[in-house]
């Protein structure tokens, strides 16, 4: 079936992924703040002392609105509010430490936003040394930001390096002046130039740049040359990902432009053809779902080590089973449950200061639940999965595999008797293979529109 004609019929509505099951599908009613408290030191109990847990912090702040953005984010250009968030940040930290029966060994940490830049170099450093007041760095700890172009500073990098931090991403998505105008991140080459070369300079291992295909106005020409100018930068890693269309999740934000202004779904998955083969050639390997990364970066390492993970972070270099999410919105993981803090700083700020957890829902995984999760990780990862022990089969999985056979026959699947595997051709489509594992969403059908189309 030609490209256009797959892209018709699979182009739906879909998750993608970072957990299952997806959260408008967790069962909140059921869930309580000491299961969630269980689930984490179960967690921890069960995990080696060299495997580690992750760390995720979310700081909200940003000085304006990108209109392509889905995180959650406070606009503001009051910086007074740095110290009082660091603070409850840190203490938030203490409250889950106590639950732990030693001092944890962290092996990932990253800084999410928003824009973690808002914070001044000396802020930052201090919420650091507050995080590892109690917790032990891994010998191998991987540290990591997001950086905005027009705000990160020399001081942010050469800081953040001397305290640990060896890996920076920076929001590129494009580099055409009409659609950086339309998102509202206008940022010329040479700002993109001057921060990748720093971070370089200040001895960062891995840099990453994040480009969007299917903006307003984008074309394919637009993808071509912003891959052209990327190229002469060579970042590490690159995420190369569809533009998520859900104004109505996120309200006004996402309105800056018209519906009409959206590139089609068939041209959509021209400029992600179109970049991806100029990223194959210019020396990328591609890694799971619309992430790239040359040999020599350390994603690429963890393919080849089979240590490549995804959670709410995205995909990552190793392979923890818990994940703890810091600050206002922020998720965690402890792979048998999922916590999500209130979404509102004021909230989540009183709340820490009573010494209470801020969360707000959560997810406690049944035996089906855990064993879906692991063929859809699979899937996200490795881009197969199988089912050759007792433990790995459930109920439901001859029933999907029969729904399968349709993109067997269009070329997207191989299934034999225990595995299942997608093909090249099926990779654009990869979200809609995971769809059909995900029970909740096969019993349940969303009477109205909870995802981004898949394409």
């Amino acid at each position: 079936m030609a490209a256009s004609k797959l892209i018709e019929k699979y182009n739906v509505p879909g998750p993608r992924y970072t957990s299952y099951p997806t959260v408008p599908y967790w069962d909140e009613h059921n869930f309580t703040l000491e299961q969630w408290k269980t689930s984490i030191k179960r967690s921890f109990k069960e995990s080696n002392t060299s495997e580690g847990i992750s760390l995720y912090i979310h700081l909200p702040s940003c000085e304006s609105l990108c209109t392509f953005c889905g995180c959650n984010k406070r606009i503001t250009k009051n910086h007074k509010m740095e110290e009082p968030y660091i603070k409850s940040v840190v203490r938030e930290w203490e409250m889950y430490s106590e639950l732990l029966e030693k001092k944890p060994l962290v092996k990932e940490l990253h800084l999410g936003g928003g824009t973690p830049t808002f914070f001044s170099s000396e802020n930052l450093k201090v919420l650091i040394e507050g995080i590892f007041s109690r917790a032990k760095r891994s010998a191998d700890l991987e540290m990591s930001f997001e950086g905005h172009p027009n705000n990160t500073t020399k001081d942010h990098l050469e800081v953040l390096a001397e305290i640990g931090f060896n890996r920076v991403s920076y929001g590129v998505q494009d580099y055409n002046p009409t659609v950086q105008k339309a998102i509202h991140r206008v940022q010329p080459f040479e700002k993109v130039k001057r921060v990748t070369k720093d971070a370089r300079d200040s001895g960062y291992t891995s840099v990453g740049h994040d480009i969007i295909f299917g903006l307003p106005f984008q074309t394919k020409d637009h993808i071509i040359y912003t891959i052209k100018q990327t190229k002469q930068l060579m970042p590490d890693r690159i995420a190369f990902y569809s533009y998520a269309h859900v104004p109505w999740i996120k309200g006004n934000g996402q309105r800056g432009f018209n519906e009409r202004d959206l590139p089609s779904a068939e041209s959509k998955r021209e400029q992600y053809e179109t970049g991806k083969m100029m990223l194959l050639e210019a020396g990328y390997e591609e890694i799971g779902m619309d992430h790239f990364a040359l040999k020599s970066d350390s994603l690429y390492q963890a393919v080849e080590n089979r240590t490549i993970h995804r959670n709410f972070m995205g995909y990552t270099n190793s392979r923890t089973r818990t994940m703890i999410g810091l600050g206002v919105s922020a998720i965690s993981d402890s792979w048998y449950g999922f916590a999500q803090n209130v979404k509102m700083v004021e909230e989540y700020q009183d709340l820490v200061s009573n010494g209470i957890l801020p969360v707000n829902r959560g997810h406690i995984l049944n035996d089906e639940d855990l064993k879906i999760r692991n063929h859809i990780l699979n899937l996200m990862c490795k881009l197969k999965t199988s089912w050759y022990t007792r433990g790995e089969f459930f109920t439901q999985l001859p029933d999907v595999l029969i729904s399968l056979k349709e993109m067997q026959v269009d070329g997207l699947v191989e299934i034999d008797t225990n595995y299942l595997k997608i093909t090249d051709k099926g990779r654009p489509f990869m979200r809609n293979i995971c769809m059909a594992f995900d029970m909740r969403l096969q019993i349940n059908k969303p009477e109205t529109q909870l995802f981004s189309m898949t394409v």
